[in-house]
């Protein structure tokens, strides 16, 4: 059997960020974090494009105008392995509600199903070279090949006890985002291996999660290739954004949720993930500048005084607004912004934009030419 013990420290920024997502999925789930239906259709893209080092930068990204959406350029995720061999049994830590953990052994991967509100895990399920052993996942998860695999989750992300059962799961594995958590804890009762990962919203996490994936489902060694290869993909993009596009004087860039239909406006800070994606893309998180919190509440004096650049939101969160146009005239502050008055509003999938995992760079690589590329740089 094989089992890693877990860093302390790493479990206690983990379970603190946990808590801190369960607040702030509480208030937003009732409206829900995805498009009905689940994210994007997993054959969406931009397919063929001019590789990032070529693309054309604009003169001067801060004199740009206009909204743009991000788009993936390929929605596949790459196995780094055509079919892997799972070395079984294993015990390996899962992490429990209020910082608990316990000893899980898991003895058969035939029939995998994975959820979390992001997507993630079953992407990194997908990126093992266990996708033919996938048999059920949440409805972020959007990618090509994953559409026959059976959907476990419905409106505001609510697990359905009844669809994971009547896949016969072999083992579920989770990070606890999705709930009701009771309703997990019922399918553990039923004698099915329920592993909850630990779960870090950063590139950093993505890397984590792939090693901590792979170990659960008796595949370390694949875990471990999938979490190098996401961290020298993210390196070499980055590296890319940092030499040939950001400017010497970053531009400043908040990530705004919204729930224009409900009501809802949160600006993400530190710890979200927005703070990581800006970061790496150049720019300066004005969550992180201001000192907000993880999830902070829009308040319009708070936006209008940190001003920022460009204004990252989710691709439904901004139709749900009424597009652009019914953003800014709904909410005067972001007109008195500077990203208001030029219009630098940046759409990217719900799915895809927060989705830390195997495409982690594509995602950066799609922010940047979004943020970044001469409007006229074809197929930027």
């Amino acid at each position: 059997m094989a089992s890693r013990p877990s860093s302390p420290c790493r479990g206690a920024v983990a379970r603190r960020r946990r808590a801190a997502t369960v607040i702030v999925t509480a208030a937003l789930a009732l409206v829900g974090c995805a498009a009905p239906g689940g994210g994007t259709d997993p054959g969406d893209g931009a397919g063929e494009r001019t590789p990032l080092e070529d693309v054309v930068p604009a003169a001067d990204p801060r004199a740009l105008e206009g909204p743009a959406t991000a788009v993936l350029g390929d929605r596949s995720v790459v196995p780094v392995a055509d079919a892997a061999r799972p070395s079984l049994p294993v015990t390996v830590t899962s992490f429990e509600r209020g910082g608990a953990t316990r000893e899980v052994t898991v003895d058969d991967v035939s029939r995998i199903v994975a959820f979390d509100m992001s997507g993630s895990i079953a992407a990194t399920v997908w990126g093992l070279g266990l996708g033919d052993r996938l048999v059920g996942r949440d409805q972020a998860a959007g990618f090509a090949g994953i559409e026959d695999v059976a959907v476990v989750t419905s409106g505001g992300h609510a697990i359905n006890a009844e669809a994971v059962m009547a896949l016969r799961p072999s083992v579920i594995v989770t990070d606890g985002s999705v709930g009701p958590r009771d309703v997990v804890e019922q399918l553990r009762s039923a004698g099915v291996p329920v592993v909850f990962v630990e779960r870090d919203a950063s590139v950093a996490g993505a890397a984590m999660l792939a090693r901590s994936v792979g170990e659960a489902l008796g595949a370390p060694q694949q875990g471990e290739a999938l979490a190098q290869r996401i961290q020298q993909e993210v390196e070499r993009v980055t590296t890319t954004v940092a030499e040939r596009f950001a400017p010497e004087r970053p531009l400043t860039m908040a990530f705004l949720y919204i729930r224009g239909d409900a009501g809802i406006y949160y600006l993400f800070g530190p710890g979200s993930g927005a703070d990581d994606l800006i970061t790496r893309l150049g720019g300066r998180d004005i969550g992180t500048e201001n000192g907000w919190g993880e999830y902070t509440p829009l308040t319009d004096e708070a936006l209008v005084a940190a001003d920022p650049d460009v204004i990252l939101v989710m691709t439904h969160g901004l139709e749900s607004a009424g597009g652009v146009d019914g953003l800014i005239d709904s909410k005067p502050a972001i007109a008195a912004t500077t990203a208001g008055r030029q219009r630098r509003i940046i759409d990217m999938a719900d799915a895809d934009v927060l989705s830390f995992g195997p495409r982690s760079a594509q995602v950066i690589d799609a922010l940047a030419r979004a943020l970044y590329a001469e409007p006229d740089a074809g197929d930027a």
